[in-house]
């Protein structure tokens, strides 16, 4: 049998590595792991079915009969001993196969994807199909929360599981895990106009994970580029400009479109931006207006734009009268986030960035909110929880119809204290942090308020406005945000607790001024 191909490269199955999918009940792992055995001629090994047949009955008369405790172990000693001994071939394993800390352990030699799927559509999908453990919708509930963690710790791959053939437009991207550097981990971004493949891990620039066709046209600025651009290979042109938020601007974006027509770039070419939050917004700009839009590949080297501005597609120039003004939704083709680049970002860059994480960590909950309410450093794994939080949303609602607003949490007045700095003044990051402040104290959440203004000052960050900035002048400019519709005020995102935001929340005049002149308090 062939090799499959795509973009006229043979796809192979990874050597002496096995593909192994995880997920809860109802994912559709067995499915998926046949039709990606047929694509190679491979058998799929089916987990429960080998377990069925050695204890001779099944699975649900074992847990009726001799309990979950005795099924687990012999679970764990089956396949455990079947994943330890596998040379390559496509397996599917039973939804707690991971409570097993030897499963857990064989598995890190192979690649691990998890079919990421709803709890309101496993149960859906379970209920009454003869499952012992989906009979109750609450300790279904429950059970998925416990085990969400043990999936999350074990996969090399996270794809959602709501469409069936997305196994097969991910599969190339999957099996770039093999010879991609250890550790890197692969998140399948979705939304209404396109998917793409998102890699977090260490020495990944210049890694060929994501082939885009065409040539590839760089977009960077000129402290990024001298650092980095040579690790990219041959490139068809590197067009860079003055770093920071200042040049994030209509002017900038015509520079760029202009180099790029003069070094001849085409519809059948691609932008590659590599740098941080100003050159991904402007880059995408460039590639969703140059010739009615190219493709473009997102190479973030921030720690804000691996975190947060790198994924769904908003692209952007700034406007003396607000923030991201003009601008387009552009999904990139993939994002290759390479923590590495972390390395050399200066101090107070790092710790901007770190106020998108406590965005994200404040937005999700549960694991990655205490993970960060415990002041932990954000390393790979931080980061792959804050991108696959916001692309969870995005997923939901890529263009902002409601729930994306969420995204905005502390950005109201974060994007408004920018704006009358003249984008000078504070990094993005820094005024974010203020933004959130302000936004819990409008959430009458005076402990997490607190609690997030330590966090801040841990990390060097201001938990108040300089001198000299006027509160009255913040106001005017938050009345000014681009998220306000005609004949309404602003609509804010509060918070009732970490992973409970609420978007579209109208706020008294007077409360957001109480807010914002807090700020200023000395």
């Amino acid at each position: 049998m062939a090799p499959p191909l795509t973009q006229g490269r043979p796809l192979r199955a990874p050597a002496g590595r096995a593909l192994v999918f995880v997920g809860f009940m109802g994912a559709g792992k067995t499915t998926a792991a046949r039709r990606l055995a047929r694509t190679f001629g491979l058998d799929v090994t089916d987990a429960d079915a080998v377990i069925a047949e050695h204890i001779g009955m099944p699975i649900d008369r074992c847990f009726a009969e001799q309990g979950e405790a005795a099924f687990r172990a012999i679970e764990a000693e089956l396949v455990g001993e079947m994943l330890e001994r596998a040379d390559g071939g496509v397996y599917s394993l039973g939804g707690g196969a991971l409570h097993s800390e030897r499963i857990r352990a064989a598995l890190r030699r192979h690649i691990t994807v998890l079919l990421d799927v709803d709890v309101n559509v496993a149960w859906e999908r379970a209920a009454g199909r003869g499952r012992p453990l989906a009979r109750d919708p609450q300790e279904f509930r429950d059970l998925y929360v416990r085990r969400r963690p043990l999936y999350m710790g074990a996969a090399d791959v996270v794809l959602p599981a709501d469409e069936r053939g997305r196994v097969d437009e991910a599969l190339p991207s999957i099996l770039a895990l093999a010879e991609a550097p250890l550790g890197t981990r692969l998140l399948w971004a979705t939304s209404a106009s396109g998917d793409y493949p998102v890699f977090v891990g260490r020495g990944l620039l210049g890694a060929d994970l994501s082939p885009v066709p065409g040539q590839g046209f760089l977009v960077t600025d000129d402290q990024v580029g001298p650092r980095y651009a040579e690790r990219l290979g041959e490139l068809a042109a590197d067009v860079r400009f003055p770093a920071g938020e200042r040049h994030k601007s209509l002017e900038t974006a015509e520079r760029v479109w202009i180099e790029l027509a003069d070094r001849g770039m085409t519809q059948s070419d691609h932008l590659v931006a590599l740098g941080g939050g100003v050159v991904g917004d402007l880059a995408g700009f460039v590639a969703a207006t140059y010739q009615r839009g190219v493709p473009f590949v997102q190479l973030p080297t921030t720690l804000v734009a691996q975190v947060d501005s790198a994924y769904g597609g908003k692209t952007g120039v700034d406007l003396p009268n607000g923030k991201n003004y003009v601008g387009a939704y552009h999904q990139p083709s993939s994002v290759v986030a390479d923590v590495d680049t972390l390395a050399t970002l200066p101090p107070e860059e790092a710790a901007a960035g770190y106020a998108e994480v406590l965005k994200t960590a404040l937005i999700a909950g549960g694991d990655l909110w205490e993970r960060v309410r415990r002041g932990d450093d954000p390393d790979a794994d931080v980061i792959f929880a804050c991108a696959r939080t916001k692309l969870a949303v995005v997923a939901m609602d890529e263009r902002d119809g409601g729930l994306r607003q969420v995204l905005n949490l502390g950005h109201t007045v974060g994007h408004a204290i920018e704006t009358v700095t003249g984008y000078a003044r504070y990094r993005h990051g820094e005024a974010v942090g203020l933004g959130l402040l302000a936004a819990l104290r409008l959430s009458g959440q005076d402990a997490l308020r607190s609690e997030v203004a330590t966090l801040l000052a841990a990390r060097g960050l201001p938990t108040q406005l300089d001198e000299g900035v006027d509160p009255d002048a913040v106001l005017v400019a938050t009345a000014r945000d681009k998220k306000r519709r005609s004949g309404e005020a602003v609509p804010f995102v509060l918070l009732d607790a970490p992973g409970a935001a609420r978007p579209g929340c109208q706020v008294e005049d007077g409360e957001l001024r109480a807010a914002v002149r807090e700020l200023s308090a000395s």
